[in-house]
């Protein structure tokens, strides 16, 4: 029966196709929380028309009570519903807005790690640092996540300033005038804020993830930085940019405080010259008291520019973020076929003129090469030489540039995801385990292997004896496990041989363990592990001695492929091991 995929696995990663750049990602976020970004503007519309509204009231009370006309209870009653419902939508469009704003930065990030995981594993690197792509799905996620609560509530808040300006129309229609004549400053100073605080905010967020791309740097190589007495030096280096992040939120605070101190200056000159007109035509009689309150109110209204100044902050801020998290998205997912191995396939693995190369240098130049279905085959040769990136595409961690690589017949970008990747076993030379527990990063994979096949791959790759001394054993907590380079890497192994399918591809897998484990994993594999292709990426000569079969790789290139003993005779290809500082004995 076919192993079960485990929950959450990512199948088909094109499932997730890149939304066509900045304002396509804020869309996307409008339209995932579509709901909630309705219920924020609801919320903000009302509270909104409650503000524009308590102006008048309040006019229409005060003229009550200085004519001390009936029906001033009724409009006290009024005005305190007024505020207490602005306070009230406001506190629920907070409430709903925060929501909105963590479940968009939830969908943001779940969005860009699924891409991220979905690309060849030298795509993402060879274009942005960890520290930078680290900075993408965390900070940028969550500034462009509040892009639908923004919106909404910016959109809702431009009801308050032509609500106002309605309203003061209607109490005199000079006094609308009189403002409007003031429009294309306040136009100009919104237009001159966009237009310097978009460039800020995208140069603040590019220095930011350098300094996070420096800091990732320096804390993994935090033991090296201490060995070498360098942590000064190494300091300096991560704040070097600091200057440029001081300069750049400078600017964006000149931009933001010159755009205050226009709009300080100018609404309260509006809101005077209104008050001025207003004073003349209360003495001509064209205004009472209460029409004079409510269009002063109503003038700070119409020309109050904190609100939508803050509101396009955030919004200029959120696409800068999104942006970059665009670029991510943009970079090509690899594609899949939905085309099934066949089921009785031995696992023979063939490369036909694969070329690959990496910023700019061939690594692999028109590769040839047959593994017959069932062959322990072995691939040597000089550090750079290409044997790790031979093995990546074997088992399609990478695509060539060049050519095409099959798995019994199919090739690897048509065949089905789900099934290439139970068929095919990968451990690595510094393999990174997850789970909670021993058992679960043994377990980690495609499927769910039973107890039974956990125990039995630890004990094939030698690690069943140090996991049972734990405290907890297989249900010791992997965080807690005191490893060293040795057992993490038979733990690697486990994991492998629990998942071998038809292929199972080691590369450089056993260079932590000693020469007598060494023997134990190889006869395991033999004798323990689901029969199958064997790839090894191997600089012992006892490794390549047990092959079926050595692929002797030079410069890119496959130089010759046969057994070890016959290989062996070739001084050129004893100086292989030499060179790896390898015992060069002989078979």
């Amino acid at each position: 029966m076919a192993p079960t995929p485990r929950p959450g696995t990512l199948h088909n990663a094109t499932e997730f196709v890149p939304l066509a750049g900045a304002s396509g990602i804020l869309a996307g976020a409008v339209r995932h929380s579509a709901g909630r970004t309705f219920a924020v503007f609801l919320f903000s519309a009302v509270s909104a028309a409650a503000a524009v509204a308590l102006p008048a009231a309040l006019g229409h009370t005060l003229d009550l009570l200085l004519e001390e006309a009936a029906g001033v209870r009724r409009a006290v009653v009024l005005c305190a519903a007024l505020v207490a419902a602005e306070v009230l939508f406001d506190a629920l469009e907070a409430l709903v807005g925060g929501a909105t704003s963590a479940r968009s930065t939830a969908w943001l990030r779940r969005r860009g790690a699924d891409h991220l995981l979905s690309l060849a594993p030298h795509r993402a690197a060879d274009r942005f640092s960890p520290g930078d792509l680290v900075t993408r799905l965390t900070g940028n996620a969550a500034e462009a996540g509040t892009a639908p609560s923004t919106a909404a509530i910016g959109l809702a808040s431009l009801l308050v300033p032509v609500g106002a300006l309605v309203y003061l129309a209607l109490i005199d229609l000079w006094l609308a005038l009189v403002f409007l004549a003031g429009i294309p400053l306040l136009a100009l100073l919104l237009r001159a804020f966009a237009q310097g605080s978009s460039d800020s905010i995208s140069q603040y967020q590019r220095v930011q993830a350098n300094i996070a791309g420096r800091l990732l740097e320096a804390l993994g190589g935090a033991r090296t930085v201490a060995a070498a007495g360098s942590a000064e030096r190494e300091l300096a280096r991560v704040l070097a940019p600091l200057p440029e992040l001081g300069a750049q939120g400078r600017r964006m605070w000149q931009v933001y405080g010159r755009a205050s101190v226009g709009s300080g200056i100018l609404v309260p000159l509006l809101t005077t010259v209104v008050l001025a007109v207003g004073g003349v035509r209360l003495v001509g009689g064209s205004l009472s008291v209460g029409d004079l309150l409510a269009a002063a109110r109503y003038a700070a209204l119409a020309a109050g520019l904190g609100a939508v100044v803050g509101q396009l902050n955030s919004l200029l801020r959120s696409r800068a973020a999104a942006r970059r998290i665009a670029e991510l998205l943009a970079l090509p997912a690899v594609r899949h076929g939905t085309r099934p191995l066949p089921a009785d396939g031995p696992g023979r693995v063939e490369l036909r003129a694969v070329t690959v190369s990496r910023g700019g240098a061939s690594v692999l130049r028109g590769v040839d090469l047959v593994v017959p279905g069932g062959t322990t085959l072995a691939v040597v040769g000089r550090s750079g030489a290409g044997k790790s990136t031979l093995a990546a595409v074997a088992g399609r961690l990478a695509d060539p540039d060049e050519g095409v690589v099959l798995l019994d017949g199919v090739p690897l970008t048509e065949a089905d995801p789900s099934q290439l990747r139970r068929e095919v076993g990968y451990a690595f030379e510094r393999p990174v385990l997850f789970g909670e527990t021993v058992g679960a990063a043994i377990a980690f994979g495609p499927y769910e292997p039973s107890v039974r096949e956990i125990g039995a791959a630890a004990q094939a790759a030698g690690a069943d004896t140090f996991v049972r001394l734990l405290p907890g054993g297989y249900e010791a907590p992997l965080a807690r496990a005191p490893l060293s380079g040795g057992e993490l890497q038979r733990l690697g192994l486990a994991r492998a041989f629990a998942h071998a399918g038809r292929l199972l591809i080691l590369d450089d897998a056993t260079s932590s363990l000693d020469s007598v484990t060494e023997l134990d994993v190889g006869r395991a594999l033999v004798h323990d592990v689901r029969t199958g292709t064997r790839l090894l990426i191997a600089h012992r000569v006892s490794s390549a001695a047990r092959a079926d079969l050595v692929a002797w790789v030079e410069d890119g290139r496959v130089r010759a492929v046969g057994p070890h003993e016959r290989l062996w005779e070739e001084p050129d290809y004893r100086a292989v091991f030499a060179d790896t500082g390898q015992d060069t004995g002989g078979s």
